[in-house]
């Protein structure tokens, strides 16, 4: 079962991927001094996350784009665990977010799942208001790197077509 992690104080959070357009695998990154944090995650959780952050930056006052951090450090590490669920928080006082992520868990029964969830990993990560809108841009641009989708049916697009349903099925040069 996956590993804890508490991090409140992040000097990075980022997302990134491995391997190419249709075959990524996307991680969620964070470092904190000499501890670094890698995570498993899906497409949709990373375009999630930054969609719910975005959001949350939309009241607070933050420094204009061209000085938010750009560089955000991803480096290639292994996964402790795939993530499951993702919660966001927020503590104005200190003027941060809190993330966690849970272990996904994937048991063959209701029981086994509940025993599994005991010793599933959790992370918890204190993110700024900065190093949050810097995660937003970085993450979208993340997600927008894959394959470029179908003008009538928006799945992804392959190198070599796909088979649009809008089009009965019928192969779609792009």
């Amino acid at each position: 079962m996956g590993t804890d992690a508490d991090l409140p104080d992040l000097d990075a959070f980022t997302a990134g991927t491995v391997g190419e357009p249709g075959a990524r695998v996307f991680h969620l990154q964070a470092r904190a001094g000499d501890v670094s944090v890698t995570l498993k995650l899906e497409k949709q959780q990373v375009a999630a996350l930054a969609d719910h952050l975005d959001s949350a930056l939309a009241d607070i006052e933050l420094p204009p784009p061209d000085d938010l951090p750009t560089d955000l450090g991803f480096e290639i590490a292994q996964a402790l665990w795939t993530v499951g669920e993702l919660a966001i928080g927020h503590d104005p006082d200190i003027e941060r977010f809190v993330i966690v992520a849970s272990e996904l868990i994937e048991g063959e029964t209701e029981d086994e799942e509940i025993a599994i969830a005991a010793e599933a990993g959790t992370a918890r990560f204190g993110l700024t208001h900065v190093q949050a809108a810097a995660f937003v841009a970085h993450a979208r641009a993340v997600v927008a790197g894959g394959r470029p989708a179908c003008r009538w049916c928006g799945r992804p697009v392959n190198p070599e077509g796909h088979r649009c349903p809008r089009t009965n099925g019928h192969g779609v040069d792009h």
